[in-house]
């Protein structure tokens, strides 16, 4: 041991303070080191953080001349101070092989031995012994399945308490290892928020912050989001140490907590930085553990970002590690990508298969809600049932965080199993004053898709949310719950209501704006009696959400921001009221796209289906520059807004042409189902490139694209399949010499079988009408299926003197299309051949879905249809409905007049 090292350990032996006298000193000795101790440490070893203040302040209070002895003397009393504190520390620093108590807590190996120890050795225990003996504690805790785990007999414990007040006395003189696994730790056992040593030991983590190694900052952090400190000053003062000495972090396991703990407080520049040292770290060999990967994709969740080079590096870990993801990771995982909307083929084949193994031997009612939730939407009907069955049993058991899930899981992936509802809802109702704000929000959901009538259920819950909306103060919060209780039955908007809108309506994001738009329409829809509120107040509060939403329009400065409160913004008040000025907004801030963002512009413009021109040159001119940097499954997003709108650019074949060359580049990257909807969206825009077609029309693809869509929620399951279709059809009419085959005759007859066949209003007056104009009703079919099952609404047949011939077999073209197909001539109606120089007419109905929302522009898909059918034939008369609706055709005889002129003039 060093000479200086020796010394300070026995210069202060404890006497009163608490240290042994050594046998080295004599009395005389040892009473004056105890008077020394006392005057020049007694201070510190109260309160360092008094100390530190006597340091920062006292060289601003000394006079700067004339005081010089004084001086001295003051700076030989600090000096003595600090050398006692290094002392102390050192003294603390002994081995543990040196202190038997800490050996003897070494050697327990269960809980009640420990609290045996500390109930003999109150007196004797140091802050080393507390804080050892606590992680013990909780490291007994940790080696157990958590079913198994003892922290509430752990919690309560007579010992463990005395342990507590222990550490709060001593939090001073804990290093700052220390420091922080004991406040991790008792976080571990459920020591709520707010208690005065978690407060204590938060706090003095805070002030030695600066100190802390980056190992110990990335545990502290995670302890303040476990606290739900997502925003606090502390979490920002974590970020900015983080900022500064980012370059120097290189352990993969410290920059993914940091990440996920300081993910609410983050800039867009900082957030890229850390993604691009995420990325790095993932390709650096023995890096990349799969708890590393799951806290990226966290941090991409809570940023809500689908950054996708690192989710792709991410999802090679889980696949590379597969035999290590247990059922709960394998659940977490799943829940990230369903947050994200990312799918991985592979990931889910193995987590489906993982599950299914679970669900055989589950037989614990604290895990199974966790596999109904994660398999629920891959099942198919025998696991659905078996499902149900094992909820059926279990559900008693649940608790109200475990029913929640699985009711909104059930309603998320359309369960409709009477019993299970009738069960889930009683136990919703049983636990309904457990539950928070948001969680309130999704219990009503679900409750309305079940259907639920039972009154007194919706009376409950109006008093919960009505209660909740009285405590809050969140903007987002309120305007969800206002949302909320406007979906209840019988609920109406009282005073209250309307004076809490009103007080935060200038703090609302857009998406908070709309909710209460939507809220107001729905209650002026019901007006019922018992309105306390007149309907000119309604349009008074709905012309203040207005304008609140128009001044943040413009006002807005950020594209970023902008279109993250637009992501999930739909419905009438928007398209009203705010759509045309949004598009003036984003015009203005079109210089700010760039590619992490050119694809959200994209989706916006398709699911509003507004064809703006400036927009739709600005993302074609930038995808041509940099159609490198965009990730390969941005693709699709790119070309959507052209195909769908049906709009050409002015350098559309440089766009296409670009977009074509970065598909072929990674052609085997992409999910399967992701290539059909690309498949189809190019053939949509009249471009079949045969790479992309051959990889699609292959047994090998179309075998895999099956496993998948066992794996795809049943929305996007029949998307795909309807896609599928559409590209094979397009495919077989307009490339026959690549020689696809025709497939999907049994798909549609499936689908026949489900359809119904009834007529509408429209079609009803406008058959008529036809059949004024031709003769007879027998000369028009209505609701016809051509072959390759494109159906249309009226169909008659003129002869070479555009004289209507009458169809004498119907029943044929709709019950038999089997091996049916249009020569190449054209010639073929059914069974039986035209005379020569007939035609056929095909005449559609186009309603506002067909053409874009601002102008009378065909989208694409309704001009690929007309397409098609002029390859198969037909002379195609398309209605569309604003001249349908038209003043000018406000007459019978105007509308025969108009059916007259568009079919005559076809032929």
């Amino acid at each position: 041991m060093p000479l200086g090292f020796r010394l300070a350990c026995t210069l202060f032996p404890q006497n009163a303070l608490g240290f042994k006298f050594p046998v080295l000193l004599t009395p005389l000795a040892q009473h004056r080191w105890r008077a020394a101790s006392l005057y020049f440490g007694c201070t510190a070893l109260r309160s360092r953080k008094r100390l530190r203040v006597v340091d920062k302040r006292m060289p601003h209070t000394l006079p700067h001349s004339g005081h010089v002895s004084k001086n001295k003397k003051i700076t030989k009393m600090l000096s003595v101070r600090r050398f006692y504190l290094f002392a102390l520390r050192c003294r603390q620093c002994q081995t543990w092989s040196s202190d038997p108590l800490l050996s003897q807590l070494n050697n327990c190996i269960n809980e009640d031995q420990v609290f045996d120890l500390v109930g003999k050795n109150k007196t004797k225990l140091s802050e080393k012994h507390v804080g050892k003996a606590i992680n013990i504690l909780w490291g007994f805790q940790k080696k157990k399945p958590e079913p198994l785990r003892l922290t509430d007999y752990v919690k309560n414990h007579s010992q463990f308490l005395i342990l507590r007040i222990l550490a709060e006395n001593k939090i001073e003189q804990m290093d700052n290892e220390a420091l922080v696994d004991i406040l991790y730790s008792l976080l571990r056992f459920g020591i709520e928020a707010h208690d005065s040593l978690i407060e204590e030991l938060v706090i003095e983590c805070w002030r030695r912050l600066n100190g802390l190694s980056m190992p110990l900052l990335s545990k502290f952090s995670m302890c303040l989001h476990d606290q739900q400190m997502y925003y606090s000053p502390l979490t920002g003062d974590i970020a900015d140490i983080v900022n500064r000495n980012l370059d120097s972090i290189q352990d993969g396991r410290v920059l993914s907590i940091l990440m996920v703990g300081i993910s609410g407080v983050i800039s867009q520049h900082f957030r890229d930085r850390l993604i691009q040292k995420a990325e790095f770290l993932l390709e650096n060999p023995g890096s990349a553990p799969l708890n590393n990967a799951r806290r990226y994709v966290q941090f991409l969740r809570n940023v809500r970002l689908p950054h996708r080079p690192l989710l792709d590096k991410c999802n090679k870990v889980f696949l590379q590690n597969v035999n290590k993801l247990g059922v709960d990771g394998v659940v977490i995982i799943l829940g990230l990508y369903q947050a994200l909307q990312f799918n991985n083929f592979e990931l889910k084949l193995v987590a489906k298969q993982k599950l299914m193994e679970a669900m055989d031997d589950c037989n614990n009612p604290s895990r199974f809600p966790r596999l109904f939730v994660a398999l629920a939407p891959m099942a198919g009907p025998e696991v659905r049932e078996r499902l149900t069955e094992t909820a059926l049993l279990m559900a008693d058991e649940f608790d109200h965080q475990q029913t929640l899930a699985v009711a909104d899981s059930m309603q998320e992936t359309e369960f409709r199993q009477p019993q299970l509802i009738q069960k889930i809802v009683s136990l919703l109702y049983k636990h309904m004053d457990l539950y928070k704000p948001v969680e309130l929000a999704k219990l009503t959901y679900a409750l309305l898709l079940f259907h639920c009538s039972n009154p007194d259920i919706y009376s409950k819950l109006q008093r919960l949310l009505t209660s909740c909306l009285h405590t809050n103060v969140v903007p987002t919060d309120i305007s969800m719950l206002i949302r909320v209780i406007s979906l209840l039955p019988n609920s109406y908007m009282d005073e209250f209501i309307v004076t809490r809108m009103e007080a935060v309506m200038p703090q609302c994001s857009l998406s908070d704006l709309s909710s209460f738009a939507t809220a107001v329409t729905k209650w002026i829809r019901r007006d019922q009696p018992h309105q306390q509120s007149p309907s000119v107040q309604y349009g008074k509060l709905l012309q203040k959400v207005n304008n609140c939403a128009l001044e943040r329009l413009q006002k807005a400065s950020d594209l970023d921001l902008l279109l993250d409160e637009l992501k999930y913004i739909h419905g009438d008040w928007f398209d009203e009221m705010l759509l045309e000025e949004t598009m003036v907004a984003l015009q203005r801030l079109a210089d700010q796209i760039t590619w992490t963002n050119v694809t959200e512009v994209s989706s916006f413009l398709v699911r509003t289906s507004y064809l703006c021109v400036p927009l739709l040159d600005r993302i074609a001119a930038f995808t041509i520059q940099h159609i490198d940097k965009v990730h390969s499954s941005g693709i699709y997003s790119l070309l959507l807004p052209f195909t769908t709108l049906n709009y050409d650019p002015p350098q559309s074949e440089k766009f296409f042409e670009a977009c074509l060359q970065r598909l072929s580049s990674c052609l085997g990257s992409f999910e399967p189902h992701l290539l059909v909807l690309l498949g189809f969206a190019l053939a949509v825009a009249e471009y079949f490139p045969e790479n992309v077609i051959k990889a699609i029309f292959n047994i090998e693809f179309l075998a895999k694209l099956d496993a998948q869509l066992e794996t795809l929620p049943s929305s996007l399951n029949r998307k795909v399949r309807l896609r599928l279709m559409e590209l094979n059809r397009a495919v077989c009419l307009e490339c026959p010499e690549l020689q696809i085959p025709w497939f999907h005759e049994r798909y549609f007859q499936h689908l026949q079988r489900k359809g119904s066949g009834s007529l509408s209003a429209l079609q009803q007056q406008i058959h008529r009408l036809l059949g004024q104009i031709l003769g007879g009703s027998h000369f028009a079919m209505v609701s016809v299926l051509t072959p390759y099952y494109y159906g249309i609404d009226f169909e008659c047949i003129l002869d070479k003197s555009k004289k209507p011939l009458p169809h004498t077999e119907q029943i044929v073209v709709m019950a038999d299309l089997k091996g049916l197909h249009w020569e190449q001539d054209g010639l073929l109606l059914g069974r039986k051949g035209l005379p020569p120089g007939a035609q056929r007419i095909a005449v559609d109905f186009l309603d506002s879905k067909a053409f874009c929302k601002n102008l009378n522009h065909l989208k694409g898909e309704a001009a690929m249809k007309k397409r098609h059918l002029e390859i198969l034939g037909y002379h195609v008369v398309q209605i569309p409905h604003f001249e349908w609706n038209s003043m000018e055709l406000s007459s019978k005889e105007a509308w025969i007049e108009y059916l007259k002129n568009k079919i005559y003039e076809k032929v």
